[in-house]
């Protein structure tokens, strides 16, 4: 049910194209490349229309080839990309996978994305979803996208929209100090959490979840995720912990997405919260075992 929302979740993030070897071999020795796009915003709202919701993605892309991959790969996963804005003068980013194990190398200075501010939102129908889903991504790719996500979540408080925030402490984008606070300070205004158990101990000097649940108290649901171990989900006084599942990894970029998607799916459609977090591992699974960020049909 959509409680009345034209959606269910709007997602809003930068999303580039993604280049990966065809096969699982060091970039510097790759012959060929596939091009695909990722993007951890756009990936939630991907996978949760792939479930049966009705989502929306909210950005800015350039007036390029990938630019038009970016668009035509998510709207064909079923999500509305209506609000996106084109941009003329700017590139759309674009990203890198290497082997595994080897991360990405990302290309994304001044992309189009970065130019999204706060003006850029009131083409956003916030108000319109239930639950509007950012990162910690975001703030980082320039001073006007730190803006704009608070304004994103004024919006979604004045308009009884749940905001979802998952922390996605990206090193490369910005060092710890800058990004603590700021990072932690979304987190404090979200009302659903997500951050891994290793990143908010490299960005709060938090050690457990418990520890991780002193320090936010506000955020209704805390969602901590321990890698392979499991995740926990603080909702009020209630904590709920529930075992990862056994899995070969391939590449870990984009999991914690699917983790997202899958315990959002879940929150909507009123399930309990070890049902949720069932969710959240089985979709995180299906990501680990793939190359993509959002694995599917070809």
């Amino acid at each position: 049910m959509n409680h009345g929302r034209v959606y269910d979740l709007l997602a809003i993030g930068e999303t580039m194209a993604m280049l990966t070897p065809t096969t699982l071999v060091p970039l510097a020795g790759a012959s060929v490349l596939r091009l695909d796009i990722g993007g951890a915003e756009s990936n939630v709202a991907m996978h949760l229309a792939r479930l049966g919701h009705p989502v929306a993605w909210a950005s800015m892309v350039g007036s390029d080839p990938f630019g038009r991959r970016v668009l035509e790969s998510i709207s064909s996963a079923g999500v509305d990309t209506s609000k996106v804005t084109i941009d003329p003068d700017a590139q759309t980013g674009v990203y890198f996978k290497d082997s595994v194990g080897s991360g990405v190398r990302y290309y994304r200075a001044n992309s189009a994305a970065s130019r999204m501010s706060e003006a850029w939102l009131t083409g956003v129908p916030v108000a319109s979803a239930r639950i509007v889903h950012v990162t910690g991504i975001t703030p980082a790719l320039s001073a006007t996208c730190a803006g704009l996500l608070g304004a994103v979540v004024a919006i979604a408080h004045r308009s009884d929209v749940l905001v979802s925030f998952d922390v996605n402490y990206r090193s490369q984008l910005w060092p710890v100090d800058v990004a603590a606070p700021v990072l932690l300070a979304l987190a404090e205004q979200a009302d659903l959490v997500f951050t891994g158990r290793d990143e908010a101990e490299l960005l709060w000097g938090t050690s457990t979840a418990t520890d991780i649940r002193r320090f936010l108290p506000g955020p209704a649901r805390l969602i901590v995720k321990d890698a392979s171990i499991g995740a926990t989900e603080f909702l009020g006084a209630d904590e709920t912990f529930v075992a990862a599942p056994r899995v070969s990894v391939v590449e870990s970029v984009g999991a914690g997405d699917a983790f997202a998607a899958g315990y959002l799916s879940a929150f909507l459609s009123d399930l309990d919260s070890g049902a949720a977090l069932s969710h959240g591992h089985s979709l995180a699974a299906s990501a680990l075992q793939s190359m993509l960020d959002v694995p599917g049909e070809d």
